[in-house]
């Protein structure tokens, strides 16, 4: 099953800092049911910061490279998400070279953080071994707001 974290890129700066945001649904398949109701799971929040920090990649790259994770130096939930909540993920780029990037990120509802991760390292792989460029650049524009003209 393939999840779709991000439903709008709302700004970037090549690598250096990412804005996106996702409009939950209670009809998504990733919600962990509690006695308190539906929530989003610890790690469905951390990957919705890689996506938005892979794209951040795919963009600055100008869809060449893509991020792969690798290691997490720490994560927390504050709160957590519920189905009708807006995420909107901040991912900002710590260091990077050729063949890595660090990034930092959080996760926030209704301008309140409810989830951050730090350290969050990734390789940077040739974009073109997981997806089809062309299809990436076609999704990449609709999550711009652009339209689609290929």
């Amino acid at each position: 099953m393939r999840f779709h974290l991000v439903d709008r890129i709302e700004s970037w700066e090549s690598m250096r800092s990412i804005t996106a945001s996702k409009v939950t649904s209670v009809y998504e398949d990733y919600w962990q049911l509690t006695e308190n109701g539906p929530r989003l799971p610890f790690g469905m929040a951390l990957e919705a910061l890689c996506q938005a920090g892979a794209w951040l990649v795919l963009l600055s790259s100008e869809h060449t490279k893509r991020a792969a994770l690798l290691t997490v130096g720490e994560a927390s939930a504050h709160r957590d998400p519920r189905p009708g909540d807006i995420l909107r993920m901040h991912v900002d780029v710590v260091a990077t070279n050729s063949a890595a990037a660090v990034v930092d990120g959080r996760i926030e509802v209704d301008g309140t953080t409810v989830f951050e991760a730090r350290d969050i390292m990734c390789a940077l792989i040739d974009a073109e071994n997981l997806e089809s460029p062309a299809e990436t650049r076609t999704t990449a524009r609709h999550l711009l707001g652009k339209e689609a003209t290929q």
